[in-house]
């Protein structure tokens, strides 16, 4: 089983930032290219899912890695507590709303994964309902790859102290007020606990759809492993533009 706290939330040893912004910068270009055709062909669509704690950076890495392609093939959901209207349906019903159409590069900021992460850590549900849940998850995510979308899971794994870092600056930043949720310093309390919710989806994920580990302390290497991530998603895709239509 995966261990977080075994993992390194630092680029790899000999890591330079130049090298690495260069291999990154040719990457979005080689993602510009691919979106192209992924757009143009419509017969598959991708679906980037961003999870991790309060400050391991998902906005800024949604930014920096998907901003520069074309909007129109292109959506970002951003997933908050439900809504009512929401509560009064499955858990999935509205995540299935905004799964990418065929052609489409979906991102979600946070994602269905939270319905087994923050109730279980919360104590909202038993532990049979986070197992029941677990298993609709990975037959919903089943049911996507048979409809042709690929999943690229994503976790940005940061470390305890990059991550208080991070909180006290939206207290001490002005232009980063605006991310300040007196709720996140009760969320880092339970450090521990999700970590180990993480630990268990991972333990039970889907084969068809495997989670990334991305080290997220240094944002430019967190950028190099989701576009690097994104981009080899796409290459594996029998991606062509299509063919002129005559008569």
């Amino acid at each position: 089983m995966m261990r977080l706290n075994e993992i390194s939330t630092r680029p790899p040893g000999g890591a330079g930032k130049e090298e690495y912004q260069a291999k990154t910068e040719a990457l979005l270009e080689e993602l510009k290219e691919l979106q192209k055709k992924l757009y143009a062909q419509a017969e598959y669509s991708v679906l980037v899912v961003l999870q991790g704690l309060d400050a391991s950076g998902k906005d800024g890495a949604i930014n920096k890695v998907f901003s520069g392609l074309n909007l129109l093939g292109c959506q970002v959901t951003a997933f908050k507590a439900p809504t009512e209207e929401e509560l009064k349906h499955d858990f999935l019903w509205r995540v299935h709303q905004r799964v990418p159409a065929r052609g489409m590069i979906g991102i979600f900021n946070r994602s269905h994964y939270e319905d087994v992460l923050v109730p279980r850590v919360e104590k909202w549900v038993d532990e049979k309902t986070t197992k029941a849940r677990l298993r609709h998850i990975n037959h919903f995510e089943q049911l996507l790859a048979d409809n042709s979308t690929v999943l690229v899971k994503c976790y940005l794994h940061v470390s305890p102290e990059e991550q208080q870092e991070r909180l006290i600056e939206r207290m001490t930043n002005p232009e980063k007020y605006w991310k300040h949720s007196d709720g996140d310093w009760a969320v880092v309390a339970k450090r521990a606990a999700y970590l180990e919710a993480y630990e268990d989806v991972f333990k039970h994920c889907s084969e068809a759809s495997p989670w990334h580990v991305i080290p997220a302390d240094k944002n430019w290497y967190k950028v190099y492993r989701l576009a690097e991530v994104t981009v080899e998603a796409l290459r594996r895709l029998p991606l062509a533009f299509p063919e002129l239509k005559r008569g």
